[in-house]
Order: structure tokens, then C-alpha cells, then sequence
């Protein structure tokens, strides 16, 4: 917490839906400063997870030489840096399968290929990998739209490290369970063998409710996300330079807001009287009631994005690259407008302004396809792949049979 980005987003509604069906335990770790109000929120909204302050690294310079220090390690950075010796000793005395522990845990979940490297070589438990995203892709995309030299090479060097390193991780854990047929292909790819489930993405749709139509005086195109993260920011400094130019052109009194914490300076100098970067806001649903276009400019990602579900929920007309509604249950043309050319992305964001009865029919249609995708819907074929996991582990180790698992929680 804060529940503030697309996997804390994930992660934070699973938990919450399977904790109401399930004795659930968070293992919760963090670095920067020690927040103990923190710690004292996530045991009231999860009674029974577990804090281990790791001091690890935030501040940019800090983080710079934390880098540089780790690039001997085969690992790739984005790995290394979220391992921590307590993690491990606690994660495998957890996972020990041997009673030495109070607690007795059916089945585990490793949440992100980050956390990867504190569970044993050894699980004796069965532990399932959470997949965001397949992080292989996302680095290579990176190097690939990277244009300063010192940021390519480094990402290049990552994207390599990745490749290896993910290849191994899929081939440890006992399942796999990616948030996009897509990406289930491209993790396939790097391991054949591994036993992989799709698990889509949700949407609170409590939080995110349907509202009226913006009359778009003036239109207002919103983009949301956490803005010091690099897809999002490269996704804004490619709309500003190479789209919005040809909105304005048509729409002079357009107005384009950048809605997300942790600005980057280089989001930052974007601002202008047509665009604002609003920073952390109280709620993200009160900007996106009052956009009429909402955008996902997308050039750089993996998984799926949580933005479109989220804007949908609220009934909002999308434009979006293929890559931002990568991995989605979308059919363009219906649920959003799709555009991978900066002409084409311009021209469809004005067809919405100038036609209103136009954009009312992408905004039912999205209001109706984010209903089928309620978290708490999502959490239950969460649960049936842990089940699923938990009894395929012991048919293994007791092929002769076993008695069947129980049916309640």
C-alpha cells in the first residue's frame, strides 16, 4: 500500500476476495524508510501477513550504485534487487514441509518473477509463480525504444540476463500463471514444458462505476498510470510529441491531463496550459469520470494493462496502441479504437469528439464488457488453479492416490 500501480492493484484484490474463502498469509517486504504505519494497516486489512523491513535502496543515486554493485550477479537486476537474506530464511524455513513451523501452508505463491530468488531451489511445497507480465519482453521493448545510449545499454544488458534467468524460473516453480494468452505463449516459448494457466486481469467495479458522458467542453483526454515507471513515461512523451500536436490542430481548446503519482522529470517537462500533470491524486476515478477520451499510448509493456479495465468500468471510449490492450478480451472496433501510427491515433480521438452518439456506443460496450470481469470472479479461477496445483503436486509425490482434497476453504 498504497494500492497505487497495475501489480499492487492485481496482487491487493486477489488477496482481498481469497482471504474471505481462505486462511490467507501475506509475506510482505520492503525497503526505503521503516513505515510502521504500514505495517500496522496491511495486519488490519489482512489479518495475519507478515512485515520484514529489507532498508533497501530507494533514492535514485542510491539505487545507481546498488546497480552497479549487482551487475557481476548472473541475475538480472530487476531479480537481485528484491532478494534479501531474512526473505530467504524465512521463506524456506516457511516452505520447509517438515512441521517445524506453527503454521501448515496447502500451497504457496511466488507474486512477480522478482521475488523468485528468496524460495529454495527445493519447493516442498507446491508454489505457484505469479506472471505480470513476462519480463524477457518488457526488457527487450525497452532496449529496443531506448534512445539514450547509457539507459540502452544497460537495459540490453538486462534484457539478456532476463532471458536466462526466466527461462530457469519457469522451469522451478510447479505452475505458472500469466495474465494474458499472450503472454502464456511467450513464456512458452522460453520453456515448453511448463504448466501454464491464464488468470485475467479484474476491475473493482464497486470503485469503478459507470458516469454520465462527459460533454467534452472542453474535451478533456486523460491518460493514467504510474508515471515514474518507463513504459508510462516513454507512452506520454511519445503522445505529446507525435500526437497531440495533430489533436490540438483540430481541437484547440483540447485538454490533456497526465493523472499518476511520482512524476519523472522528464513527465514533468511536458506540462503546459494544454497539458497537466496532476501527480498523486485522491482518486483516480474522479479524473476519469470527467475525460471524454481516455488513452493508452502504449509502445513498451507485458501483461495487461489495468487502465483500460478501469476506464471501461466507467463506461469511457479508449484509444489505445496494440500493445497497451495487449492480453485483453477486447475486439477493436466495438469495446475500444486501436491506432498504432500517431495520424491514425489522432484522427480517432477527434472522431470522438465531433461525434458524440459515436462515442456513447464505445461507451456502453466498455461499460458492459468490464462487468464480466469483476475481481471477485477473477480471485475464484485464482483459487481453482492453486487447487488444481496443490493436487497435482501430491499425485506426483503419491501416484497411487491419496485421499481427495477438502472442498471447503
Amino acid at each position: 500500500m498504497p494500492v497505487d500501480t497495475g501489480g499492487k492493484i492485481r496482487s491487493y484484490n486477489l488477496l482481498r476476495h481469497l482471504a474471505r474463502e481462505h486462511k490467507v498469509t501475506l509475506l510482505s517486504y520492503y525497503g526505503g524508510s521503516r513505515d510502521l504505519n504500514y505495517e500496522a494497516e496491511i495486519v488490519r486489512q489482512l489479518p495475519g501477513a507478515h512485515t520484514i523491513y529489507t532498508a533497501a535502496p530507494e533514492a535514485r543515486l542510491a539505487k545507481s550504485l546498488d546497480y552497479i554493485l549487482r551487475l557481476p550477479a548472473r541475475a538480472p537486476y530487476a531479480v537481485t534487487k528484491f532478494t534479501h537474506p531474512e526473505v530467504r530464511r524465512t521463506v524456506t524455513q516457511w516452505l520447509a514441509g517438515d512441521g517445524s513451523v506453527d503454521d501448515h501452508f496447502d500451497v504457496a505463491v511466488c507474486d512477480f518473477l522478482s521475488a523468485s530468488l528468496n524460495f529454495p531451489d527445493e519447493l516442498r511445497v507446491p508454489t505457484v509463480l505469479f506472471q505480470h507480465n513476462v519480463e524477457t519482453v518488457l526488457w527487450r521493448r525497452m532496449a529496443q525504444t531506448e534512445s539514450a545510449p547509457w539507459r540502452k545499454l544497460s537495459y540490453r544488458i538486462e534484457a539478456g540476463k532476463m532471458a536466462r534467468y526466466e527461462k530457469a524460473a519457469l522451469a522451478k516453480f510447479h505452475h505458472v500463471i500469466a495474465v494474458s494468452d499472450g503472454d502464456r505463449n511467450e513464456m512458452k516459448a522460453l520453456d515448453s514444458r511448463c504448466p501454464i494457466t491464464v488468470v485475467p486481469t479484474g476491475v473493482d467495479t464497486s470503485k469503478y462505476r459507470v458516469t454520465p458522458s462527459a460533454p467534452g467542453n472542453p474535451p478533456v483526454v486523460a491518460f493514467t498510470g504510474s508515471m515514474d515507471w518507463e513504459p508510462n513515461i516513454d507512452a506520454v512523451e511519445y503522445f505529446c510529441r507525435e500526437i497531440w500536436p495533430a489533436v490540438l490542430a483540430g481541437c484547440p481548446e483540447a485538454r490533456f491531463q497526465i493523472v499518476g503519482r511520482n512524476p519523472h522529470g522528464r513527465v514533468k517537462r511536458l506540462a503546459s496550459t494544454q497539458v497537466e500533470v496532476t501527480g498523486t491524486v485522491p482518486s483516480v476515478a474522479d479524473f476519469l469520470s470527467a475525460a471524454a477520451v481516455v488513452i493508452v499510448p502504449l509502445r513498451i509493456g507485458g501483461g495487461t494493462r489495468l487502465k483500460i479495465f478501469e476506464a471501461m468500468a466507467m463506461g469511457k471510449a479508449v484509444v489505445s496502441t496494440t500493445i497497451g490492450a495487449e492480453g485483453l478480451d477486447v475486439t477493436p472496433g466495438r469495446d475500444l479504437l486501436l491506432a498504432d501510427d500517431p495520424a491514425t491515433f489522432a484522427a480517432d480521438i477527434l472522431r470522438l469528439f465531433r461525434e458524440p452518439a459515436l462515442r456513447r456506443e464505445y461507451e456502453q460496450a466498455a461499460a458492459s464488457l468490464a462487468l464480466r470481469y469483476d475481481w471477485a470472479q477473477i480471485a475464484q479461477r485464482f483459487a481453482d488453479v492453486l487447487r488444481t496445483t496443490m493436487e497435482d503436486f501430491q499425485n506426483r509425490i503419491h501416484p497411487e492416490g491419496r485421499p481427495a482434497l477438502p472442498v471447503g476453504p
